[in-house]
This record gives C-alpha cells, structure tokens and sequence, in this order.
C-alpha cells in the first residue's frame, strides 16, 4: 500500500467509477422521459472482496457496486432497472501474467469449482438476460459470474 499513490488511484477512479457514473446520467437522461431503461454497469468479484494488489480497483468496484444501488432505489420509479455483472477471473490479455505463472494460475483455478478460468463468452447470457424484459423485476443486483469463485 505505501508503494501506491495518486498517480495509481486517479486514473483507476476516473475508468472505474466516474466514466460509469457519467454514462449511467447521460442515460438516465434519455430514460426517465420515456419511462423505461437499463442500465448496465461491470462491476467485479472485487465488488465482494479485498484488493491486496490493487486497492484502487478494489476500492472503484466496491464504489460501483454502492453506486448501482443507490441509482436503482433514485431511478426504480422511472421503471429503469440499474444492475451490475460481476464477474470473476477471466482469461483476458489483462490476467495473461497471472495465467502465464503456474503457480498464480493454479492458486486462482483452486479457488473455482469449475476449474477454469472464465472466457468472455461466459458473459453473454448474465448481460442478456439482463438487458432483456426477463429481468424487469430484476433491480440493484449484482449478478456475479464468476465459475463458484465466491464459495471457496
């Protein structure tokens, strides 16, 4: 933590949470006069837990997740449901250090009962479902895709 500072926790904040929150208006914007909407946002299976290697992420996701709430309780009488995918650890260019290093990747696969790193595919059906009017009664929630990470 002490070899972390602003120039680490700026940038993190700006992408994580203030991006989300000014597309998230901008939306709300157009939604509530139609009286309908869905709003989206990518939160993380660090919206659950600690960030050890980054507190900034951890810190903006744990926000997001705050955030997705509290505009689903200001935006519900709209009919717009505000909710959050979150997902776990997938095979991305961002994570490749971390699958290249057999021990990381081992201790990461040990932690899902489904053995295996997530493929972005694995988000289609969560953000279907959704954007989809399945999910009308669906608000504040965070759905996390995540292979069982969080039983473990």
């Amino acid at each position: 933590m002490l070899d972390f500072g602003r120039a680490d926790w700026d940038p993190m904040i700006d992408v994580n949470l203030t991006a989300a929150f000014e597309l998230s208006y901008e939306a709300a914007k157009i939604m509530i006069p139609q009286k309908s909407g869905k709003i989206i946002n990518i939160c993380s299976l660090f919206s659950y837990l600690g960030g050890q290697w980054s507190p900034a992420y951890s810190a903006t996701k744990h926000a997001l997740a705050g955030f997705t709430k509290a505009y689903c309780d200001e935006l519900g009488q709209y009919n717009i449901q505000v909710n959050g995918i979150a997902p776990g650890y997938y095979a991305t260019d961002i994570t490749l250090a971390t699958r290249s290093n057999p021990e990381t990747n081992q201790r990461v696969l040990d932690h899902i009962p489904a053995n295996r790193w997530g493929d972005t595919q694995d988000l289609m059906g969560a953000a279907v479902f959704l954007a989809s009017p399945a999910s009308n009664y669906v608000n504040g929630h965070l759905l996390v895709v995540d292979g069982g990470y969080l039983v473990r």
